[in-house]
């Protein structure tokens, strides 16, 4: 039998009972019900009140808060649309050159040179967006883990333009820039990715250049009698 509990009472009854004139009875299982629908509003209402309270980041501080979101994860793709347009020009240049290299490489170059510098530039020439080679390189480089280690809460924030400094309360100041779409992005990342592209960038003329000559030589090698 479903046991009932009488609203307005303290007498529990079966089915074989009947309440009183005005009194509800309410069954376990919906009381349980009432819980957990309870339960899943205040839950939705938490999530709702963070996400809008949670700062845009069009300021420095929401742009930060993201980039500690996506450390926390061990994502570093997931903040490379937090870093300034500089530093994300250079990782799809980097990933350019180093296509265009491969292909030259795969159309001219002789084995085991062949094989070797296909294998080499294989990661980067495969990368599909910017934020790939962005996650490559924070690998090489341990950013995750130096970010783990010194991301803390905000303590203030200095805006000057289109710069901006967060300093933590560990003290760690984090430099950002104003991009073209009002998003603020690090800054700390760019020499190292400005650096990569102008390697990759000579790189792909070094091997064009041995390329041409490879090509050069079977040309002449074909036309002999």
């Amino acid at each position: 039998m479903t046991r009932e509990i009488v609203v307005r009472g303290a007498t529990a009854v079966n089915d074989s009972g009947s309440s009183a004139p005005g009194q509800v009875r309410v069954t376990i299982p919906r009381l349980a019900l009432y819980f957990f629908l309870g339960l899943a509003a205040l839950v939705a209402g938490r999530a709702a009140y963070a996400y809008l309270s949670f700062p845009s980041d069009r300021s420095p501080e929401g742009a930060y808060l993201r980039v500690v979101i996506a450390v926390n994860r061990g994502r570093s793709e997931d903040f490379f649309a937090y870093t300034e347009t500089r530093a994300q020009h250079a990782a799809y240049t980097i990933r350019d050159f180093r296509r265009k290299t491969r292909e030259r490489v795969a159309a001219a170059y002789p084995e085991p040179e062949r094989s070797r510098l296909l294998n080499e530039y294989q990661a980067e020439a495969k990368a599909v967006e910017g934020a790939d080679i962005f996650a490559l390189y924070a690998k090489r480089h341990g950013w995750v883990g130096r970010l783990r280690r010194d991301l803390s809460g905000i303590k203030k924030v200095d805006i000057s333009g289109d710069r901006a400094t967060v300093e933590t309360v560990h003290g760690t100041r984090y430099p950002f820039r104003r991009r073209e779409n009002g998003i603020w992005g690090l800054t700390q990342f760019t020499p190292i990715l400005d650096s990569a592209a102008e390697r990759a960038a000579r790189d792909y003329g070094v091997i064009h250049k041995a390329a041409a000559d490879y090509e050069r030589v079977r040309s002449l090698e074909s036309s002999r009698p």
